[in-house]
């Protein structure tokens, strides 16, 4: 791929404060907030490299002592763009980081520059007094000054508390979340067609650490076969580090990821399989666990049915889907190309793709359909969120449920399938569809619609039958356009 795509929306929006600083001459804080390998640090490069502006670039380094840090700080300090004169960075803060931001201060231009703390919850960690020092500096030193000043950090958790109402820097900085590359943005970067996009996507996760390693136009299937000849590709690497990087000892957390990495959503199945020789995994322990796994390491995701009715259970899936590929598949497939054999891995990824892919894809194209339904792009103006519904026993289970709300709707608006496979969606599944649908609390024939989203269209004589939406892979990639 292209060394930088993608992100109009996210470089837009810097722009726009480093406008701010200019206009004003004040200082604007932003923290930006990603997973690892989404590519924050590279935003902010290319940013650097276009902003026609002097700025400062420093990088802690996990574990060192707070006087390294500091020592490391002035050392890139002098090295930079800021400093009229490098010799004006004094060699030694003796005073810690209270003497280091007064030696930023002391060099800032009277116009617009640019100052990056990059992997900042590691300075936390490092000194438990760093997040107050940042604060009296930027109020004392910084904000009068024409900077911009961007906090980065992998640790989503810690980089909410930064901000957070009970922290010393709260209401001093803007946040920005930076995701994956959109599937639009993918499809741009390696030249694909939409099917080919969507499958890139699935097994990158929109990842740019990934995508670079992977060459224009080749198609999904081909990129896999090659990586299966070398040990060190990204698409092994990265979800691995992310793995040992959140849950570095085989903890019961690490327990839990796996379980619902290998295909468990329930939370009688997580605590089954999680457990270990004393039985299952304790309710009073893991519903505790996945919320934390869901709401402060955003490392799966909990999909409710969709009714109008409240319904169970509920589903965990990993949320990132090059994780979630790697846990179900990829680690198998990297131990045998470890072990020098590629074939092998190649063909034990192929045997386990299609399955994958038919339930790994289901999110995103509730995510596309949502895009286009708060665009007004659907049939159903009164369709506002989308999911799916089962019931206890899941059977059935319906794929796609247009509704004006969620989890409990007041309206049901439409309600789908998708198939995702070499086959087109044909009369067969159109009738599994109609049964199914006579389950789903609140859904009116006649006044809620149906919609089918396949890989392959339709079959030809599925015309005038009702379904008042068909898309296939062009149209989910076009949501997000």
């Amino acid at each position: 791929m292209t060394d930088f795509v993608g992100r109009s929306t996210e470089l837009a929006l810097l722009r726009k404060r480093l406008d701010r600083v200019s206009e004003t001459s004040t200082g604007t804080a932003v923290a930006i907030r990603g997973r690892r390998q989404v590519g924050k640090s590279r935003l902010v490069q290319e940013f650097c490299d276009t902003s026609g502006v002097p700025y400062f670039y420093f990088t802690a380094t996990k574990g060192v002592s707070p006087v390294e840090a500091v020592a490391a700080f002035l050392a890139e300090l002098k090295e930079s763009s800021l400093p009229p004169d490098p010799e004006l960075v004094t060699q030694t803060a003796t005073g810690g980081w209270p003497d280091a931001f007064r030696a930023l201060a002391n060099v800032l231009p009277q116009t617009p520059a640019i100052v990056i703390l990059d992997e900042l919850p590691w300075l936390s960690e490092q000194d438990e007094t760093f997040d107050g020092v940042l604060q009296t500096a930027w109020d004392r030193l910084l904000r009068q000054r024409p900077v911009l000043l961007l906090l980065l950090g992998c640790d989503i958790h810690m980089m909410e508390r930064l901000t957070a109402y009970d922290r010393p820097f709260y209401g001093r900085a803007d946040n920005l979340v930076l995701a994956p590359l959109r599937p639009n943005e993918v499809g741009t970067a390696l030249d694909l067609d939409a099917a080919h996009t969507i499958d890139a996507h699935l097994i990158t996760g929109g990842l740019p650490g990934i995508l670079r390693s992977w060459a224009r136009g080749m198609p999904p299937l081909e990129f896999i076969r090659q990586e299966c000849a070398d040990p060190a590709a990204p698409v092994f690497g990265i979800p691995e580090a992310t793995l040992l990087a959140e849950f570095p000892s085989p903890d019961q957390s690490r327990r839990v990821i796996e379980a619902i990495g290998s295909g468990e959503h329930t939370h009688a199945a997580i605590a089954a399989t999680a457990g270990g020789r004393a039985g299952a995994v304790a309710s009073g322990s893991l519903s505790p666990l996945l919320r934390r796994l869901a709401e402060e390491k955003r490392v799966i995701a909990v999909d409710q049915p969709l009714s109008t009715q409240a319904g169970k259970p509920a589903l965990h899936r990993v949320a990132d889907s090059n994780l979630r590929l790697y846990l179900a598949a990829l680690r198998a497939v990297h131990d045998l190309v470890r072990r020098g054999r590629p074939k092998q891995a190649y063909e034990l990824f192929t045997r386990r793709w299609t399955s994958w892919r038919g339930k790994a894809v289901e999110p995103l194209i509730r995510e596309a359909l949502e895009l286009a339904a708060v665009s007004g792009n659907l049939p159903w103006s009164s369709a506002e969120v989308v999911g799916g519904w089962w019931n206890r026993q899941f059977n059935p289970e319906i794929d796609l449920v247009g509704a004006d709300r969620a989890p409990v709707a007041r309206q049901i608006t439409f309600a789908g399938s998708i198939k995702w496979l070499g086959s087109p969606f044909d009369r067969h599944d159109l009738n599994e569809l109609l049964e199914s649908v006579r389950h789903l609390p609140g859904f009116e024939p006649g006044r809620s619609g149906l919609a089918v989203v396949s890989l392959s269209g339709t079959a030809a004589d599925l015309h005038d039958t009702g379904v008042e939406l068909v898309w296939g892979a062009s149209e989910v990639v076009s949501a997000w356009t």
